[in-house]
């Protein structure tokens, strides 16, 4: 693990410079089918972030038929999670909320998931916090938003500990359900399962690409089928960026299941089924909080729904399709799905040119993970090369199996899954002899975990 060195002195030295971080406003312009959101956010009168958000235009959306109270109580929430992105550059001591008011409820659960969120990134940057030290939360208006009621179809729920039977039972062929796809083989399985169960799904994409778009095309969707949303990051967080000023992980996925609020209202779609499976409760960094992957836990999951229930509206149903499973039964599933395995992608570094970069822990994981079920010609066809042979991939591969103090900061299973993992493809393929494998078989704790 390398860190950045100086940064706490620099997140000293920022917070007494930039004081004050303000959620300003947002604005909501609409049509008939389509919708943009436009952030504000303050430091000072020389720097100010403006993100957006819009979705474009979709035969299926009702987007008029919500009152501007319904779409006002979406918007601000999804401006509240984007804020973190932007008071990183600064972790300026207090924020200040302006649109409207916050219950000390509200404020405590928002500090909660905003320092929980960014466990990763005080860690890297090695910066000494606690999350009642780290910001203070005000609001300066006395507007209170209500909860509100949705006119939202599919008041079934899939629910069960079975995909093949007890969650997909013949009663609950009614929900209709929102499915986000992030192009990997998470997302692919709860699009299959739930195909198997006739329930009437829709794909949701943020910022699409290829792996994303491609999977939804194989699960039989056309483009104009997709629920689209286009977030864009202000420019001027990419020259702060630039210029030095702090950055790394937010929570991502927290984002998503507040935008996610918004396309099934837009849609009058109740259910927003999740592919986070069970081991993104393990942290990151061994014997501490620090969770690259928070916003996918169930801990997140559990507070995100009793949130939205008593402060938005009791009629949305956002829940993780795959919590009851873990890494090794997600990719035995996926191996089943062979129509899916030339395009579905992992790998963040070669996201925007569709690719597996073959460098990367994500890639070594999929590759680890995947191995105990797909033969390896066709591993290396799907990857384009042998990953298990590359040394290189030593440190990554270390991590990964629990040598090295923290697990990769991306979303990978659990330590024993990889175990279990690499002992499952050495029994199967007991003559299957690649540089990691062999390099595995001389660790001290080998013939304890075989």
């Amino acid at each position: 693990m390398h860190f950045m060195s100086g940064n706490y002195k620099k997140y000293q030295t920022l917070r007494t410079e930039f004081p004050i971080f303000t959620y300003e406003d947002f604005s909501v312009v609409r049509s008939e089918k389509t919708i943009t959101l436009e952030f504000l956010f303050v430091v000072n009168e020389h720097l100010k972030f403006r993100p957006t958000l819009s979705i474009p235009e979709r035969s299926f959306y009702i987007i008029d038929a919500l009152s501007d109270e319904q779409l006002n109580i979406l918007a601000f929430h999804i401006g509240m999670i984007e804020l973190v992105s932007y008071w990183k550059a600064t972790c300026s001591p207090t924020v200040v909320i302006k649109p409207f008011a916050l219950s000390k409820e509200q404020i405590d659960w928002w500090k909660k998931l905003y320092f929980q969120g960014l466990g990763e990134f005080f860690y890297v940057n090695e910066i000494a916090t606690n999350v009642a030290d780290f910001m203070t939360i005000e609001t300066t208006s006395d507007v209170v938003l209500k909860k509100q009621s949705f006119n939202l179809e599919g008041d079934s729920r899939l629910r069960g500990n079975d995909a093949d039977s007890s969650r997909l039972r013949e009663n609950d062929r009614t929900g209709k359900t929102i499915v986000p796809i992030g192009g990997g083989k998470d997302s692919v399985v709860t699009l299959e399962l739930l195909r198997k169960s006739m329930v009437e799904i829709r794909p949701m994409i943020i910022n699409p690409r290829g792996a994303t778009l491609n999977c939804a095309k194989i699960a039989g969707f056309e483009r104009d089928e997709i629920i689209e949303v286009k977030r864009t990051i202000c420019p001027q967080l990419l020259d702060l960026n630039a210029k030095g000023f702090l950055n790394g992980h937010t929570p991502f996925s927290a984002m998503l299941a507040f935008v996610s609020l918004l396309t099934s209202a837009i849609t009058g779609m109740k259910h927003i089924a999740l592919s986070n499976e069970s081991s993104a409760n393990e942290a990151t960094v061994l014997g501490t909080d620090v969770n690259h992957q928070y916003s996918k836990s169930l801990e997140f999951e559990n507070d995100f729904r009793d949130y939205v229930k008593e402060f938005i509206s009791d009629d949305f149903d956002y829940y993780s399709f795959l919590r009851p499973y873990n890494e090794l039964k997600i990719a035995e599933y996926f191996a089943g799905f062979p129509q899916y395995h030339s395009v579905f992608r992992s790998c963040n570094v070669g996201s925007k040119d569709d690719i597996w970069c073959c460098n990367c822990a994500k890639c070594l994981f999929a590759y680890i993970i995947l191995s105990p079920f797909i033969e390896p010609e066709k591993m290396v066809e799907i990857f384009n090369e042998n990953l298990f042979n590359k040394f290189s991939l030593k440190y990554e591969f270390n991590q990964l199996i629990g040598i090295e103090k923290t697990k990769p900061f991306e979303c990978v299973g659990t330590i024993d899954e990889v175990n279990t993992a690499l002992n499952l493809c050495i029994q199967r393929f007991s003559s299957y002899t690649p540089t990691l494998i062999e390099y595995y078989k001389t660790l001290p704790n080998f013939s304890s975990q075989s």
